[in-house]
């Protein structure tokens, strides 16, 4: 309990220090101590203590983790959560490798300017276009006996075939696909 009444005092005392209630709300949160105030949820935890809504906390629990990731970089760090909400997006190498790019512009260090430098910033593979209803018919045949084949297998306990089999040809499968040879050259 005193823990948690240590945590709830740094977010009373630090409204504006956004990645410290983060922070705070994501201990509060990871240990459960919403359970010593109470409160079967986190969500009416933040609720109720707080009049905050989970969108809301989590938003400053991501917002912590991303001034977190961010910190060993350097003194320039994101002012405030809206800055942070397009970055909160990316993993953690793309949110470093970003934010170096951000402060390296020298550009004002608004959101709408950290979002549209993000946009901009895309992986040429993140541009292509949505190709995923491109199918042929034998190709959807195959993989609907392949999912029947799993649906058996599944049925009947992994006997006639092994989990671990299904799972390394899934595998096998999976880097075919994702190799760049392709018989067309």
């Amino acid at each position: 309990m005193e823990r948690l009444v240590q945590l709830e005092t740094l977010i009373a005392r630090n409204q504006e220090r956004f990645y410290k209630i983060g922070q705070a709300l994501k201990e509060i949160r990871d240990n459960r101590l919403y359970k010593l105030a109470l409160f079967d949820t986190f969500e009416a935890y933040t609720r109720a203590r707080w009049d905050m809504g989970k969108a809301h906390a989590y938003r400053l629990i991501k917002s912590y983790e991303v001034i977190y990731n961010l910190s060993p970089i350097g003194d320039k760090l994101p002012a405030n959560e809206s800055q942070i909400r397009s970055l909160a997006r990316l993993d953690s190498l793309e949110q470093r490798r970003i934010w170096k790019a951000i402060i390296n512009n020298g550009m004002e260090l608004t959101a709408l300017n950290i979002k549209k430098f993000i946009a901009t910033q895309k992986a040429p593979s993140e541009n292509k276009p949505d190709l995923t209803e491109r199918i042929s018919a034998e190709y959807m045949a195959a993989v609907q006996a392949m999912v029947e084949q799993v649906r058996v297998a599944q049925h009947d306990h992994w006997q006639k075939t092994s989990r671990q089999a299904a799972l390394l040809w899934n595998r096998v499968i999976r880097e075919k696909i994702q190799s760049k040879k392709t018989c067309n050259g």
